[in-house]
């Protein structure tokens, strides 16, 4: 298995330095990995280093509570578009999730999907503060808005376990039908967990640890 080729390289701490994010991109050029994840103030220049090679930009949507407006998330995702990126990962308003309010979910996905211009769009669920009904219902909600994948985790909440193969698992079946892919994303730092992660249903990985992920033989 090409595990390089499910690895987007993740960098989205808020004190990330250019040197950092270039040190990122020289890695996922080295390992040639699906993509990098960096944050919006980073895809410009990322997606012009990147320009002449495979690797794709990703970038973070209202992150990483997911409690921006509507509004604002779409241009958030105008602007990383404009500036260059390939992909869009979203955070879900776990808010809304849990005080039922699906027709807002929908419309804010299908919105965030239109404004991505053709682009992939996935949807950061935050599985660490959902029961297994709320994943199930999340993902049910991201088919209906148009999305292209869901994810599980942004790796910020406090104590949080992040990406968890029964979690994967349950996502993947919820969504497989409807072409949907998985992301796994917090937590990935081994081979063991990104294998585990692969065969519970993810195509993709999001971590910060692909090169030692890569590395084991």
């Amino acid at each position: 298995m090409e595990l390089n080729k499910h690895i987007e390289h993740t960098l989205l701490k808020q004190d990330a330095t250019k040197a950092e994010v270039k040190k990122l991109l020289d890695e996922a050029i080295e390992n040639k990995f699906f993509g990098v994840c960096v944050n919006p103030c980073n895809v410009a220049f990322a997606s012009r280093y990147l320009k002449d090679t495979n690797v794709k930009t990703v970038t973070v949507i209202g992150f990483p509570l997911g409690q921006t407006t509507c509004e604002s998330k779409v241009l958030e995702t105008v602007d990383a578009v404009k500036n260059g990126a390939d992909e869009i990962d979203m955070v879900l308003n776990c808010g809304k999730l849990k005080d039922k309010e699906y027709d807002y979910i929908i419309d804010e996905i299908s919105k965030i999907k239109a404004a991505c211009q053709g682009k992939n769009l996935k949807v950061i669920l935050e599985t660490d503060l959902l029961t297994q009904d709320e994943i199930k219902t999340a993902c049910e909600l991201c088919i209906k808005g148009g999305a292209d994948f869901v994810k599980t985790s942004t790796g910020f909440v406090k104590n949080g376990v992040g990406a968890k193969a029964e979690d994967v698992k349950l996502m993947y079946e919820t969504v497989k039908d409807a072409g949907l892919g998985v992301k796994a994303s917090g937590g990935i730092r081994d081979k063991e967990a990104a294998l585990k992660m692969i065969e519970a249903g993810a195509t993709r990985l999001g971590t910060s640890s692909g090169v030692k992920i890569v590395s084991v033989k």
